[in-house]
Parts: C-alpha cells; structure tokens; sequence
C-alpha cells in the first residue's frame, strides 16, 4: 500500500506537528484566517510580516499609512526620496498588534509562524528588520521564517530579545551556500536554526536563482543539504517548497529526507485565503503559458507571476510617501528610476513602465499575481460552476488531501447543492 504524508510527523523541539506548512504569502494573501485553520488542523501555518502597517490599517482601523504620508508630503512631486523614511515605534506596533491578534485567536495542536523578509529595506534595512522581528517575538509568535535574503546579521539582532531561544526561527535558502552563509552568522550568537525551508525553482513569488533557474531541481538541492547537514551531525529538520503539488509529492521528499512539506499555490484558492474572489478566479483559468518568470521586480529578484497581471505595464506614480517599502537607505528604489526614464506621449501622458512595477502598490491592491509554476493545475483540484467560475475550496479539504492522498490523486470537493 502506499505511503500518505500522514504517515510521517514534524517535530519542532519537544512538539510533533502534521508535515504541512502553509508558506507566509504577503500581502495578507497567507491571513491569519488561513494560518489558524493550519494551526487547527496539527500544521504549521504562517502568516506573512508584507507591509504590516498597511494590513493594520485595514483590518484595525489604524493610520499608520496616512501619518507616513502626511509626514513625508514634501517629497510627493518629486522622485528625490532620500527623506522618507518609516516611524519605527508605529512599524513595531502595527507588527505586535497583528501577531498579538492573531496568537489571540489560535486554537488546535499546530503552530502560528510569520514569514519575515530581508528584502523589505523600507529606507533604513537594519532598523526597520529589528522592529518588525522584535514585535513578532514580543507578540508571542510561535516562530519566524526568515525569507528574501541572506539574513546574515539578522539574529544578532534579536539576541537579546527574551523569546530568542523560546521561539522557533527557520531560514528559507534556494542553495547549500546560502545556508552556509546562514549557519555562520548563527555561530556567532550560538543559535543555530530550528528548521531550514530549501526552496526551489518552481516556486511562487520571488525566486532566489537567476536566470538559469531551469538547470535546478528541488529534489536535488534537498538531497545535498540533507546530505551535508547528516556529515555536520546537525540535526535541523528540513522542508522543501515549491512544486509540492500533491500528497504524492511530499511523500517523494520525505523519502529523500524532508521533515515536512511547505505549501502555498493549491491554497491561494480557499475561502480563508486573504486574496480577493475575482483574483482567485484568474488562478483558477490560468494556463501553463500565462506563467513567466520576470525581473520587474523593484527588489532584484526574479519573480514569477501571471502574464495578464494588471501591475504590469503600469505607469503608477512611485507612491512612496505611503508606502516606500522597497526603498534602499539611500531613498532609492528601482522602479523610481523606470519610471522617471519612461517617456511621456503627445498630451503629457506617461507611457507604460515596462521594465519595473511599483511592487508597494500594486501588491497592495493585489494586482500583481504572484503564483507558483502550477498554478495552471487548481482547476483540476475543483469543480467548474454552471456559470463558468470555478469552486473555491475550503483550507481543511486541501489540507487533509495533501494529508491522506496517494498516487497523485486529488480529491475534488463535494458538488454545491443546486440552488432551489
């Protein structure tokens, strides 16, 4: 008979969890709704540290993002944006309050963790990563996956934060030296990782490879880490991410030696996911050739999304009073530069930018349409309505599929009812 992912546990330090982790996808697309039924279900869910104050103000009814921008309005009819920076004791609030509501809430065996990113410089890297690291830990997160860089100074950060060694922190690498790297830095504070996330090719959002990412695949960068942490003697649980697309699938890593699986595309599509209907139909109706692999992303990665975005081909004016959540120290931001280097039309129009989307925004409005390389293959995991639209499903059926499924199969949700 064969294997099903529910043959295998997780263990975190004393804990032992179902082998699913939902990945922290921003902004509010991982919601909290999302992470506690992961966390209801013995899983690990995440939610995601993207643009915290503007998720603040959305679901608390906080101005963080007005105040920013009325602060810095002297800077918003020009591209000279070296004065803009984040009020730290309001970045690090909106932060606690998030978590702290969310920690609230949890019930079930499973963990809450929250995807923190590097790449988010937000005007000053170093001071803006502490606050939003130290709120997490301080509003009583169960762990931290350290994602989109290096992180290389990142726990020396929070070494003296009182749940240093209390909460769980993992680090998400595309290779064995980026873990390397990793490991080092945490030797200098004697903390090493409780879990690594190997995050391949086939992965949603930003890529951490370059153009040649088609000459890798996951299953190889995990059986080298696998292999290499077994010759340190470390024992750190590893979880690979990205084209874990059936239970099959994640039963073919654990064979290899993952701990646990994590996962993203197949529950971009649930009712508790934070995306908006109208964009989980455009997941639904994607096809293989609507999938690229771009580099407009103002943060230097690659980035793989829809072709029919709505961000891209935008000539949105760089909206960094409110937002600046890419902007290096120096008040500088790739997409700025594109914007200010695109030409105007006849009557004064600014024509599209193409080489760059101002991710701040137009993530903000979820017009860029981030996905995993397979996300052409949700509408076989539902049922198509009467009116062409397609069934969104619930987190538990994904989940307990990913769980039990073998051979490949999906198991499609129960058929609505007919309405009378």
């Amino acid at each position: 008979m064969s294997r099903c992912l529910d043959d295998y546990r997780l263990r975190l330090g004393n804990t032992e969890y179902v082998p699913i982790v939902i990945g922290g996808m921003g902004v509010d697309i991982s919601s909290a709704e999302l992470a506690h039924e992961a966390a209801r279900l013995g899983g690990i869910g995440h939610i995601s540290d993207a643009m915290s104050p503007y998720v603040s103000d959305r679901y608390f009814s906080t101005k963080y993002t007005k105040a920013k921008s009325l602060k810095h309005r002297a800077s918003r009819d020009t591209t000279d944006k070296t004065s803009v920076r984040f009020d730290n004791q309001h970045l690090y609030d909106a932060q606690r309050r998030y978590v702290e509501t969310t920690m609230e809430a949890k019930r079930g065996p499973g963990a809450v963790h929250i995807n923190v990113m590097e790449k988010l410089q937000m005007g000053a890297p170093s001071e803006t990563l502490a606050a939003r690291l130290h709120a997490s830990l301080d509003g009583g997160i169960d762990g931290i996956t350290l994602s989109a860089g290096l992180h290389n100074g990142t726990l020396k950060m929070i070494a003296d934060n009182p749940r240093f060694r209390d909460a769980k922190i993992g680090i998400i690498v595309s290779s064995l030296r980026a873990l390397k790297i990793f490991l080092r830095s945490g030797k200098r504070v004697d903390r090493l990782p409780d879990y690594v996330v190997v995050e391949g090719p086939l992965a949603g959002g930003h890529l951490g490879f370059g153009e040649d990412w088609r000459e890798y695949r996951l299953a190889d960068i995990v059986t080298e880490i696998v292999a290499f942490l077994k010759e340190e003697e470390l024992d750190l649980p590893v979880i690979p991410a990205g084209g874990v697309f059936t239970g099959t699938d994640a039963v073919e890593m654990m064979e290899i030696g993952a701990a646990a699986v994590q996962v993203a595309t197949r529950f971009t599509v649930t009712q508790e996911c934070g995306m908006p209907d109208k964009v989980k139909q455009e997941y639904f109706a994607a096809t293989e050739d609507m999938v690229d692999v771009s580099s407009v992303s103002a943060t230097g990665y690659l980035i793989r999304l829809l072709n029919n975005s709505p961000a891209l081909g935008s000539n949105i004016k760089p909206q960094c009073e409110p937002l600046g959540y890419t902007l290096d120290k120096t008040g500088n931001c790739p997409y700025i530069k594109a914007w200010e280097a695109t030409p105007v039309d006849e009557n004064g129009k600014k024509l599209p930018v193409n080489d760059k989307i101002c991710i701040c925004y137009h993530f903000g409005k979820y017009n860029v349409w981030t996905c995993g390389h397979y996300v052409y293959r949700l509408k076989d995991t539902t049922r198509q309505l009467p009116d062409g639209s397609y069934q969104l499903l619930t987190a538990e059926q994904v989940f307990n599929d990913y769980r039990y499924s073998t051979e490949h199969q999906i198991a499609l949700p129960p058929a609505l009812a007919a309405s009378a």
